[in-house]
C-alpha cells in the first residue's frame, strides 16, 4: 500500500509526499517510486486528506501496472524528488539550495514535462542558450546574466547526476554544455575620498551600530554577511585579534536570518585590526551593555555585535537598507556595500602595491586565482604603476646609447 507523507514548509504550504514499493532490483534493493502532490490552496485540511489518498491510489496503480517506470520519469518530478532529498539530508549550503530552487520555473518550462532518460545534450544546450535571449530577465527585459545561466545550468546538472545514481541514466548530458559570457561591468567602487565623506555622516548622524558596521567593512574588506554574523568571542579586544568564523545570511521570508558556515574553506580567517577601530569597539561594546542592563529580561543574549533592540540577530540586509536611505537623506553617492569590499582591494592593489596572494588571504578568496580573475584590471594598473616607478629610480635615460656596436662584434 502507498505510503502517505503530510508536509508543511515554512511558509504554511501543505504537501504530500507518496511513496509506493515495488519489488526489488537485481541487487536485492527496494525499488520507491515517489511523487508530490500539491493541494489547492481552496481545499479544506479534509478534502486534501480525502484527495492525497485518491492520488495515492491512482498513483499506485500506474506504479503496479507498469505504466509508471523509471525510464517514463520526468525531469520535473526527479528534480522535486531530489531537491526534497537534498533539503531533508543538509547536503547543501541552504543559501546554494534556495538559489537551485529559484531556478525551477524556467527549467521546468522548457524540460520538466521531457522523460529523464531521454534529455540529450541539445536538449540542454538549447535551453541555456535560450536563457540569455531578450525577455528572460524579468526585471530589465534583457537575457539572464553567466551567472544566472550558471546556476540553471547546476540544477540541470546535479538532478541528471542523481539520476546516473538511481540507474535511470548512464552519461551526464549537461558535460561540455557552454554558457554565454557576457561582459562583465567594471566595479563602481568608492573612491578614498567618497568613504572618508560617508564615515563622517555616518560618525556624525547614524546610530552607533551602523558606523559601526561600516567602519569595519571598510577597514578589513569583510563580506557583508561576515560582519553581520561577528560574535563578542572571535574577538580578542587587547589583542585587535578578529577571527571569522561565520556568515549571517537571509535568503527570503521562508529561511529568514540564519547562520551559515562561511563561503569558503579559505573565508575562515583571522584579521588584526587597528588601534583606532579596537577603540571603537570597545565604546559599542559599552553601549550594547547598557542597552542589556536597561532592557532586562527583554534582551534576547546571542553574543552578535550587531542586533534588533531587542538583541536578536540583525538581517544582513538591513545595513544595506540603511545605507541607501542614509546616502539619499545626506546626499552621499550610494554604491553597493559589497563595492567597499572591492574598495578595499583596490586600495591595496593600485595604492600599496601589495601582493595579490596576500590579498586574497585577507579577503578570504578560496584561492589566489580567485583574486586575480576579479581584479584583473586593478592589476595591471599596479603593474603599470610599478614599471613606472622603477623608471624614476633610475631617472631620465637616453633615447639612444652613445655607441653603436655592430651585430657581427
Amino acid at each position: 500500500m502507498a505510503q502517505i507523507i503530510k508536509r508543511v514548509n515554512k511558509k504554511g504550504e501543505v504537501s504530500y509526499g507518496i511513496r509506493v514499493s515495488n519489488g526489488y532490483d537485481g541487487l536485492g534493493k527496494q525499488i520507491i517510486h515517489q511523487m508530490t502532490w500539491h493541494p489547492d490552496p481552496s481545499m479544506s485540511a479534509r478534502q486534501a486528506e480525502r484527495e492525497a489518498l485518491k492520488q495515492s491510489i491512482q498513483f499506485e496503480e500506474k506504479v503496479k501496472s507498469g505504466q509508471l517506470s523509471d525510464s517514463k520519469i520526468c525531469f520535473r518530478e526527479l528534480a522535486e524528488e531530489y531537491l526534497h532529498l537534498v533539503e531533508q539530508t543538509n547536503t547543501m549550503r541552504i543559501s546554494s539550495l534556495q538559489r537551485l530552487l529559484s531556478c525551477r520555473e524556467r527549467t521546468y518550462r522548457v524540460l520538466g514535462h521531457l522523460p529523464v532518460a531521454s534529455i540529450r545534450y541539445r536538449d540542454v544546450q538549447s535551453f541555456i542558450t535560450s536563457l540569455s535571449e531578450n525577455g528572460m530577465n524579468r526585471r530589465t527585459g534583457g537575457g539572464l546574466g553567466t551567472k544566472s545561466q550558471i546556476h540553471h545550468l547546476t540544477l540541470v546538472s546535479n538532478v541528471m547526476r542523481y539520476a546516473i545514481r538511481c540507474g535511470i541514466r548512464e552519461t551526464n548530458p549537461c558535460q561540455g554544455v557552454v554558457v554565454k559570457q557576457l561582459p562583465t561591468k567594471p566595479h563602481n567602487i568608492y573612491s578614498l575620498a567618497e568613504e572618508k565623506a560617508l564615515l563622517a555622516a555616518l560618525a556624525k548622524d547614524a546610530p552607533m551600530k551602523y558606523y559601526v558596521f561600516f567602519v569595519l567593512v571598510i577597514y578589513t574588506g569583510m563580506r557583508i554577511g561576515e560582519v553581520a554574523g561577528l560574535e563578542w568571542s572571535d574577538i580578542d579586544l587587547s589583542t585587535g585579534i578578529l577571527r571569522i568564523q561565520r556568515t549571517s545570511e537571509y535568503c527570503n521570508k521562508a529561511t529568514g536570518t540564519f547562520t551559515n558556515d562561511p563561503k569558503t574553506k579559505s573565508s575562515k580567517r583571522v584579521l588584526k585590526l587597528p588601534e583606532e577601530v579596537v577603540a571603537l569597539l570597545k565604546q559599542f561594546k559599552f553601549q550594547q551593555n547598557t542597552d542589556k542592563v536597561n532592557l532586562g529580561d527583554q534582551w534576547f543574549e546571542c553574543d552578535r555585535l550587531f542586533t534588533k533592540t531587542f538583541g536578536e540577530p540583525i538581517n544582513p540586509n538591513q545595513p544595506r537598507n540603511f545605507l541607501r536611505k542614509f546616502c539619499k537623506a545626506h546626499d552621499l553617492p550610494y554604491k553597493a556595500v559589497h563595492n567597499m569590499r572591492h574598495s578595499f582591494a583596490t586600495e591595496l592593489i593600485v595604492g600599496k602595491q601589495v601582493d595579490p596572494k596576500t590579498i586574497s588571504s585577507v579577503l578570504g578568496h578560496s584561492d589566489t586565482a580567485t583574486t586575480l580573475k576579479i581584479y584583473t584590471h586593478e592589476l595591471q594598473a599596479a603593474n603599470v604603476m610599478a614599471i613606472d616607478y622603477v623608471a624614476e629610480l633610475f631617472g631620465h635615460m637616453p633615447l639612444t646609447p652613445a655607441k653603436t656596436v655592430s651585430n657581427d662584434q
